[in-house]
């Protein structure tokens, strides 16, 4: 992944053209988490997700080491990969849209029921799409980077609240 060249350069993280494309993206992205913590409920999560990620490892004590590193160093490794690397400079739907939206549906199996998981791969083929449009616009990957950890911080704190307290 580093040495194929993409569309957009390693120092693209740090390039943004409009500052709307940054406050678009982290605006809409980071109010995935808001709503989950609202709607959690609807969503049919399992009563036990409090054990599932205990088997993982995550406790009071090692959330937030996840937390960091998933909202603070995962968003660049995923936005290089998913609109750097295999992404397309189309407007219309491309398969790594999809691609994107079911591998991070997998970690719901087991975690919420079927319409639910349809409801998470609906968004998150539209975050992948949007994320490589804002890309695309914006000539960078910074406005990405930023709503993508807006994301993944507000989802997480909302895991973290609800099931740690």
């Amino acid at each position: 992944m580093l040495i194929r060249k993409t569309e957009y350069p390693h120092y693209s993280f740090m390039k943004s053209t409009n500052f709307k494309w940054i406050l678009l993206s982290v605006l809409l992205c980071g109010s995935g988490g808001v709503a989950l913590y609202f709607l959690w409920n609807m969503f049919g999560i399992t009563k036990d997700l409090t054990v599932q990620v205990e088997t993982l490892g995550l406790n009071r004590s090692t959330w937030p080491a996840f937390i960091a590193y998933f909202a603070l160093v995962n968003p660049f490794i995923e936005e290089y990969f998913w609109r750097g690397y295999i992404g397309l400079q189309t407007r219309s739907l491309h398969i790594s849209d999809l691609l994107y939206a079911g591998f991070h549906a997998l970690i719901l199996i087991g975690k919420v029921p079927g319409y639910s998981i349809i409801f998470g791969l609906s968004v998150l083929v539209f975050a992948g799409w949007l994320w490589r449009q804002v890309a695309r616009e914006d000539h960078g990957l910074l406005a990405p980077v930023l709503g993508h950890m807006a994301a993944d911080f507000t989802i997480l704190m909302t895991v973290y609240i609800v099931i740690i307290g």
